[in-house]
């Protein structure tokens, strides 16, 4: 495989076919995940066997998850500082070069807007840079879907502007993680860029009879009280309730909530017309359904739908993770560490679904499947002619 340029052009890969089956090989492609926390997006690539040869993270406390189940190395840093020239020698001996990564979603959240300032927003910014002055062949964003609309649309505007002056043909999309396996509702946007030819979102795998559920997910776990830890498994522990909120899930039904409850056992700001509105707190999820958006604050039974549908108590850590769709046996807790429930629980939030991050690589691999497959160099007039049509193709917009 070699890389051929025209001048001032991006590069065009061109690929000796060396399989009837047109299989790339991916021993030389590396990626690097930028924000990575402990590990969904990278995991995503690894079950699709990618070399992720690093994360990099502010969030020191990921270091342990990230690098215990992937095998890839874990940089401690702030990417609003980091230098470009240190990724390229990550990416050195590599022929495809991919950047990922999901920029703190917080100041763009609609959970969080309004509450205090947050400038996390400034981190897309530096994402941008970095893929600027790096120039991977491929990169991928994921977000949540309110960034569109952020300041005006400017932050994902001046983000796809980098992208487009720098020779990437563009495919973003809202998509509902739940249409690709993960059991849960979670509306996610994701951008695809290649600046070897035009890349594709892939269709949804994942239809309504076909949908993950809670039971299907994570109702062959063992059974644990509230304030009660597994002994096989750590992560697998749920938190004490009061004795006021214990009655009031035994009052819930599957799939209810507070409005099931008698008088007694109501919230007074749930009577007044203002609070009439949040239905979803102190309710069970639904075992043939898939679970609501888990947020950092997922495991909190009053903090939305995160009872479990049948146990008297909210969801454990480990029910959490695997509704994220991380493996069962995804090891977050590091034993020469004192155990705090309360950043996992963060983590856990926060991390890109590993199934959708699986749909992500899968998409990539098949667009470095499509290229070009024929032996020795092409001419250069239908390099040329390749460029110019990826040109015109470069952004597809799609918003829902």
């Amino acid at each position: 495989m070699f890389l051929f340029s025209v001048k001032n052009k991006p590069p065009i890969l061109i690929m000796k076919n060396n399989s009837s089956k047109n299989k790339f090989n991916l021993s030389s492609v590396k990626v690097v995940d930028l924000f990575c926390g402990v590990g969904g997006l990278t995991h995503g690539f690894v079950k699709e066997n990618f070399n992720v040869i690093a994360g990099i993270d502010f969030d020191k406390s990921c270091s342990y998850a990230y690098e215990k189940n992937n095998k890839s190395k874990f940089i401690h840093a702030d990417l609003t500082k980091f230098k470009a020239w240190k990724i390229k020698k990550l990416f050195a001996k590599s022929s495809i070069k991919i950047l990922v990564g999901c920029a703190p979603c917080q100041a763009f959240s609609t959970y969080t807007q309004g509450k205090k300032k947050n400038d996390k927003w400034k981190l897309l910014y530096s994402f941008g840079k970095l893929i600027a002055e790096v120039k991977p062949h491929i990169i991928s964003m994921e977000n949540v879907p309110n960034l569109l609309n952020y300041k005006k649309g400017k932050v994902f505007n001046d983000f796809l502007s980098v992208l487009t002056t720098n020779g990437y043909s563009v495919e973003y999309k809202i998509v509902d993680a739940k249409d690709y396996g993960v059991p849960q509702r979670r509306k996610r946007l994701i951008l695809i860029g290649s600046r070897i030819g035009v890349i594709k979102i892939p269709r949804k795998t994942h239809y309504k009879k076909r949908l993950v559920t809670v039971k299907k997910a994570i109702g062959k776990l063992a059974k644990i009280e509230d304030g009660q830890a597994n002994e096989i498994d750590a992560l697998h522990r749920a938190r004490k309730l009061s004795p006021l909120n214990l009655k009031r899930i035994k009052a819930t039904p599957e799939g209810g909530s507070w409005k099931d409850w008698k008088d007694s056992l109501i919230l007074d700001c749930h009577k007044k017309e203002s609070g009439k509105t949040y239905v979803s707190v102190y309710g069970r999820m639904k075992w043939n359904d898939v679970s609501p958006t888990l947020t950092t604050q997922c495991t909190g039974y009053g903090n939305g739908r995160y009872g479990h549908p049948k146990q008297n108590r909210a969801i454990s850590l480990r029910e959490a993770a695997i509704l994220q769709s991380f493996p069962k046996n995804y090891d977050f807790v590091n034993p020469d560490e004192k155990f705090y429930p309360t950043p996992i629980e963060q983590h856990i939030g926060n991390a890109v679904p590993v199934r959708l991050a699986k749909v992500v690589a899968k998409s990539i691999k098949k667009h470095l499947e499509n290229l070009p497959q024929k032996k020795g160099p092409l001419l250069k007039k239908k390099l040329k002619e390749k460029h110019i049509y990826a040109n015109r193709q470069r952004t597809i917009k799609k918003k829902y």
